[in-house]
């Protein structure tokens, strides 16, 4: 087996990584915008220019509690999108569907398969001609309540995103808990067996790289030839393409940096690779991100840090759930008004511009 950097990197990160605990500590607000000072500096704006996909986070609930998640999803939260809430988000795609270019509802969560309505929506969804991306952590399609859900997605034709920041088996637990890197691989090897990631499916598996330690991802191209070949070799397992995700600095990956010190450089890290080239292609541009009570956010990022589009009397609130219960919500806008606005931002957005960039759909260069 070849010892390529990619593998001796991701080996040293998670060492470095396992020195950590798990400790709350308060994260400080993003006193200056100052991705929003450098795109100034370089005579660029962010706007939305169409709304091709709604991103719905349908709850925080997870069976597992990964140490990079901006979620903070766990198997403890309660937050869960309700069917009223997706009736209304679904009554408002029928009545605007003709004034935006919408073809994609992207499912997030925490694990969206933990939603008592998901299959509901799914159909519903599906019923309407809209593709459909699943963001799976893969190991929820082990769980006995869910095990069906496989030839469900399979009969739906629900694009599956799946999470596996590493073809290594100690450092995926490490980030994401023991034993979580074989459930992954035995839910690969039966998503392959209903003809997920085979040629001429036309069920796509799509893989999501994160970096374990405190590093950019390596190039795609280069990294999605080393899973293949390695889960190929090893496994048996094949799969569509590999996205690369850049960490942000927010939430519990705040958290880590913060505490081992290392919060600073990671920020100068992103901010130092910034490239201007990346701006035009960040998901935002064509994206809403829906909270579970159905408030509006530029992405998901910025619903995890309470963000909301037209804030109004939660500018000053820290409480998610307030800003989730009052602020403004999809069937409060069109899409008229939804596009064409000037994007919220934060330095946090330098880690979608940082090197090749990086979005929900992985690198944009």
């Amino acid at each position: 087996m070849i010892w390529n950097n990619h593998r001796l990197g991701c080996v040293l990160s998670c060492r470095i990584h396992a020195m950590s605990q798990t400790i709350p500590l308060p994260i400080a607000a993003d006193a200056d915008d100052l991705f929003a000072g450098r795109l100034a500096a370089d005579g660029q704006r962010l706007t939305r220019v169409e709304l091709s996909t709604l991103q719905l986070n349908v709850g925080k609930m997870c069976n597992l509690a990964c140490h990079h998640c901006h979620v903070e999803a766990g198997p403890g939260r309660t937050e869960i999108m309700t069917w009223p809430v997706m009736e209304r988000i679904l009554n408002w795609i029928d009545q605007h569907r003709a004034d935006m270019t919408l073809s994609t509802v992207d499912l997030t969560g925490g694990a969206p398969e933990m939603n008592p309505h998901f299959k509901r929506l799914v159909r519903a969804l599906r019923d309407r001609d809209l593709h459909v991306l699943d963001r799976c952590n893969l190991t929820i399609l082990l769980e006995p309540e869910y095990e069906d859900l496989t030839d469900f997605l399979a009969q739906h034709h629900v694009e599956i995103i799946a999470s596996l920041p590493c073809y290594l088996e100690d450092n995926v637990d490490k980030q994401r808990g023991r034993g979580v890197f074989q459930g992954s691989i035995d839910t690969l090897r039966r998503l392959n067996s209903v003809g997920y990631g085979r040629d001429g499916s036309g069920l796509r598996l799509d893989l999501v790289y994160n970096p374990v330690g405190y590093d950019l991802p390596p190039g795609q191209r280069s990294l999605e030839a080393d899973y293949k070949r390695e889960l190929a070799e090893r496994f048996g397992i094949v799969f569509n393409k590999l996205w690369t995700i850049t960490n942000m600095p927010i939430k519990r990956f705040e958290h880590q940096l913060r505490r081992d010190g290392q919060y600073e450089a990671y920020m100068e890290r992103l901010t130092g690779a910034h490239s201007g080239t990346n701006v035009d292609a960040v998901m935002c541009r064509s994206l809403v991100s829906i909270g579970w009570e159905g408030s509006v956010y530029d992405c998901d990022f910025n619903q995890m840090l309470l963000m909301p589009l037209d804030p109004g009397t939660t500018a000053n609130i820290t409480d998610e759930h307030a800003v989730e219960s009052h602020s403004r919500k999809l069937w409060d806008f069109t899409p008229q008004q939804l596009i064409g606005r000037t994007i919220g931002t934060g330095s946090h957005c330098f880690g979608c511009t940082a090197g090749a960039g990086s979005s929900c759909t992985g690198s944009l260069a």
